[in-house]
């Protein structure tokens, strides 16, 4: 049922977003780009949800990308149509306000690796296998990938990857720098848990306005991006989080943190 085609769950300021169509590898059919969708907007502006975390069902697959069953039976209007929305969705998660941590427990081809490209942070188990095939198509990554990833891995690796369309394991992909860490399949979710509830624990305005600056100062020559770093420096002064964290650092004590 399309119900339960994103399963949803909240703890501790987390929210992880589960995709949950295992019989095909919990590819991205349009009910499903939609449900995330909406999803995404529901959470960006929860300022209780510090962190998004998104994986999928299952040790087999993360996302094997775009459901080609679904997209056979589409005209080639529909097709434009899908590509657009999947586009839109994927920067809508890149520039949620929360850090966004990708959990690759499998494979993640075609749009599941630019799913993951999308995401702040990723972490793969050692299972994960990753890549941009679209090419074998006779297509080309159409949801960011040829974007994101060279301003990951620098433009001749990412050419090489997108050009011939190879896949690869978790331990290249962190060689390569796509991915941040790699852990026992076992220890995925955990292991990304705690690096959310670490991340939970700082400023949510001032994690906010460093993914800020670090997404569009990258984007600029430096000396624009250092303008855009002092912007996003004085909004933190204001705060009464900035305040709570120096009255906690003087009293010894863990701050409690409230978003103002």
């Amino acid at each position: 049922m399309n119900d339960d085609i994103l399963l949803t769950e909240e703890r501790d300021g987390v929210a992880l977003l589960t995709l949950n169509r295992p019989e095909v590898m919990n590819s991205l059919n349009v009910a499903l780009l939609h449900r995330l969708r909406d999803q995404v907007d529901a959470l960006r502006f929860r300022r209780d949800l510090r962190v998004i975390l998104v994986t999928g069902v299952g040790e087999k697959a993360f996302c094997a990308g775009a459901d080609l069953k679904e997209r056979a039976t589409m005209k080639p209007e529909q097709v434009k149509d899908y590509i657009l929305t999947i586009r839109t969705l994927f920067s809508s998660i890149e520039n949620m306000p929360q850090p966004v941590i990708a959990a690759v427990n499998g494979v993640a081809l075609g749009g599941g690796t630019e799913l993951a490209l999308a995401a702040d942070i990723r972490l793969a188990a050692t299972t994960a296998t990753m890549g941009l095939t679209e090419t074998r198509l006779a297509i080309i990554p159409g949801a960011g990938g040829t974007q994101r990833l060279p301003r990951l891995i620098g433009k001749g690796k990412a050419k090489e990857l997108i050009f011939t369309g190879r896949r690869v394991g978790a331990e290249e992909a962190l060689a390569l720098g796509l991915v941040n860490r790699v852990c026992d399949p076992d220890r995925l979710i955990s292991e990304s848990m705690q690096m959310a509830l670490q991340i939970a624990e700082g400023g949510p305005i001032a994690i906010e306005q460093a993914k800020y600056a670090i997404n569009f100062g990258m984007e600029t020559d430096l000396n624009t991006g250092l303008a855009i770093e002092s912007n996003a420096y004085w909004v933190c002064i204001p705060t009464e989080d900035r305040l709570e964290g120096l009255a906690a650092f003087r009293e010894k004590r863990k701050p409690v943190y409230k978003g103002r």
